[in-house]
Order: C-alpha cells, then structure tokens, then sequence
C-alpha cells in the first residue's frame, strides 16, 4: 500500500477545498483527479458527460487511477464523486492509501450546489430528489472503499482538516509500528 490519503464523497462534500488546506498542512502535492482528467483530456467534465456519456468518464477515471501507481511521492488526492461506485477503482484507491469518506447529508450537499450550474447529473428538475437517489446508491460503495468515515455536516473546514490530518497521522504511526 502506498502512503497517499485520498478523499472520498459525494460532490459537494469537500473534497476539493479539504484537499488543498491539507495538501499545505502535510507539505504534500495535491491531486484533484476530475481536474487532472480535464487538464490531460483537453475538455470538462461537462463536455465529455454530454459527447462521449458517464460510462466512458468513469472508464477514464480508472485509466488515470491506475497511473497513480506510477509516481513516487505520497500526495493527497481528492477524487470525483462517482469514481469509488465502480468496485475496481475501490480496489485501486485501498491500494493507493489512506481513504478518508466524507459522509454528508442530502441536505448539506443541497446547501452547498443549489447554485452550481457545473454538475453535470444534477442538471436536472429535482436536483434535491437527485441528490437523495444519488447518495442512497453510491453510500454503500463509499463505506466500502473507506479505511476512515468523517462527518461533514456542521463542522467547520479547520475542524475537517484537523480530524482528517490526525486521522491520517495516526494511520501512519501505526503502520510504522507494524513494519
């Protein structure tokens, strides 16, 4: 197993913002997988939803997982919120590291993206009942992928960065200690 701490969860969890407060905090790179996708296939998410469909970005999200076994430094990685539904990539992120869930409710995700043109499967007439059958379906893939579950809902994002960071560095102790 690799020593990345990889954050996991539903969009709108805090993945992106969490990744970068503690990528600065741990002095390590930072890895946002649906940015790198975008920056290496030369187009958003967005645009390769509605031209190529979701089968085959979730088909890209593992091309690109799979190349992370690649590099050699640990880095904190935030990945999309569909990436761990496919057991594969569960498989691939375990391998990778660290796996922290960031278990939201509906409610707070809701709060959060009600305004966000940019979700590609939340283009929709009920983005709330979306947001519901999504969670509902991809909660049991993210328990499973997850070494660590970390509730969101109202903690602020210094609270999450420490909680996450000291779960991470106790994860690392005990590694040490069983080598």
């Amino acid at each position: 197993m690799k020593n990345n701490l990889i954050l996991t969860g539903f969009m709108g969890s805090g993945k992106s913002t969490l990744g970068i407060k503690i990528s600065y905090a741990l002095r390590m790179a930072l890895l946002d997988t649906d940015k790198w996708i975008e920056q290496k296939e030369k187009c958003t998410i967005s645009q390769i939803f509605a031209s190529q469909g979701e089968a085959h970005f979730r088909e890209l999200e593992t091309q690109y997982l799979q190349q992370l076994f690649e590099r050699k430094d640990s880095q904190v990685i935030s990945v999309g919120g569909g990436l761990p539904v496919k057991a594969e990539n569960r498989e691939l992120l375990k391998k990778l590291g660290f796996v922290v869930y960031l278990q939201a409710s509906p409610q707070t995700i809701y709060e959060r993206l009600k305004e966000d043109t940019t979700r590609p499967l939340l283009q929709t007439e009920d983005p709330y009942g979306r947001i519901v059958q999504l969670m509902q379906d991809r909660e049991g893939y993210y328990l499973e992928g997850a070494t660590k579950v970390i509730s969101v809902d109202g903690k602020t994002i210094a609270e999450l960065e420490e909680e996450i960071k000291q779960a991470y560095l106790q994860f690392q102790m005990q590694r040490r200690e069983t080598k």
